[in-house]
């Protein structure tokens, strides 16, 4: 029996704008190879690229006469099963973009899925980090139990990451950061146990027992 095709959604929250080169582009690709290998659909999107205003809301609707695209990027992690988020680190924390998508996923718990649970049930959630700094660890474990408190499922070793020397220097692209032997190997784990979990849930979703949102 085929096992059920899934997507993965990677949220790019560089601050760098397009068409710039971005290294947390390059660490999410590694990623994308190996779901590639695991017959998983991906998309990327770069959140800086699109207007997402600060805000708590799944849909800000104008803000200072320009449409909020929030919506669009939220209804893609409703279409998908796997998210994984990439970010920088900056002052030794997770990046600006990254902590505005956490604060706009607050959203979802002004709705419900088919079943009565936070719409991102039965989803599961990665991150990837780089950075020229220490924080890695902070930014993995911060993002990943944000995620898991909206409705996400996080499986073992779902992070992976790559920091360079301590102060200036060569970042991850320069630096061959995608042939460093520990972050291939730990976007190697986070893809597989990411699909793992993912075709779990899918055939077997949490029941809604003790677990749906009280209207």
């Amino acid at each position: 029996m085929a096992e059920p095709k899934l997507k993965a959604v990677l949220l790019n929250c560089t601050l760098k704008r397009s068409p710039d080169v971005s290294n947390t582009e390059a660490l999410l690709d590694i990623i994308i190879g190996n779901f590639d290998q695991l017959n998983v659909e991906s998309e990327k999107v770069r959140v800086i690229d699109h207007y997402v205003p600060e805000g708590v809301e799944t849909d800000l609707g104008k803000v200072n006469g320009k449409q909020d695209e929030w919506p669009k990027i939220y209804q893609k992690l409703l279409d998908a099963d796997i998210l994984v988020m990439g970010t920088p680190i900056w002052f030794g924390v997770r990046g600006s973009i990254a902590q505005k998508v956490i604060e706009r996923l607050d959203g979802v718990y002004a709705d419900t899925n088919d079943v009565g649970q936070f719409p991102m049930y039965n989803k599961v959630a990665g991150v990837a980090v780089t950075g020229n700094e220490d924080g890695a660890h902070d930014a993995c474990a911060t993002t990943l139990y944000n995620l898991g408190h909206l409705g996400f499922s996080v499986p073992p070793n779902a992070d992976t990451y790559w920091v360079g020397e301590a102060g200036p220097g060569p970042s991850f692209i320069e630096a061959g950061g995608k042939d460093h032997p520990y972050t291939k190997r730990t976007a190697k784990w986070a893809a597989h146990n990411l699909v793992y979990l993912a075709r779990i849930l899918k055939a077997n979703p949490i029941p809604p027992d003790g677990n749906t949102v009280e209207k």
